[in-house]
């Protein structure tokens, strides 16, 4: 069972691997191919800390040759699994811990990005899973149905049917192929209510713009 953190065990820096379109909510499961040898350092390092935290940040696009900004709002993971392939690579999956706001990037002498963390306004990302009261599963699993025809996608509807609302709304909202845009905007969902009306009117959207019959743009 993944460890339990509090507001006290978070670390005030964290390692973070920016990557669009990577979308990390608390309580969700994110699978990793590391290849990289940067990333394959803060891997490293990672797994030789006590917390054994990655963060998960969406860039903005580069410019220039610099460096891409990253985006305010992240979530940090715990590496609860990895394996080491053949070749090098690290196979790892994070366990969704608490989102974070980036104060400031660090320098120093690490090949990948560190940054200073405020988790202030997160903290009901370390509690139990959140309710949705209001949620109407059947008018959902119905725009899912027409996004899923829609983006010639298919899924196993009985396990939809029988998901709590929680794991069913970040899992959907993590494994969608929404723009990096979209996917932030679901990151800053300040609850699953929000998260849920955000994630059905991204559905909706691309409905109206695919057809039911075409394929999303």
């Amino acid at each position: 069972m993944p460890r339990r953190f509090s507001a006290s065990d978070l670390p005030g820096t964290i390692p973070v691997f920016p990557l669009p379109g990577a979308l990390l909510l608390p309580r969700g499961r994110l699978p990793l191919n590391i290849f990289e040898p940067r990333y394959l350092a803060m891997l490293d390092d990672a797994l030789k800390s006590e917390h054994r935290l990655i963060g998960m940040i969406q860039p903005f696009e580069a410019r220039d040759g610099e460096p891409p900004r990253l985006r305010k709002i992240g979530c940090a993971g715990r590496v609860i699994a990895f394996s080491e392939a053949e070749d090098g690579r690290y196979l790892i999956t994070l366990a969704g811990i608490c989102r974070f706001r980036v104060e400031e990037e660090i320098d120093g002498f690490q090949p990948y990005r560190r940054v200073r963390v405020n988790w202030d306004a997160f903290s009901r990302d370390l509690g139990r899973s959140e309710d949705d009261p209001d949620f109407d599963r059947e008018s959902f699993l119905e725009t899912l149905r027409r996004f899923f025809s829609v983006a010639q996608l298919s899924s196993d509807w009985d396990t939809l049917r029988e998901a709590d609302p929680e794991m069913l709304v970040n899992s959907l909202a993590m494994l969608c192929p929404f723009e990096v845009e979209e996917k932030q905007a679901l990151l800053e969902a300040a609850s699953l209510e929000e998260r849920r009306e955000t994630l059905a009117a991204l559905m909706q959207f691309a409905i109206a713009a695919g057809g039911e019959d075409g394929a999303v743009q």
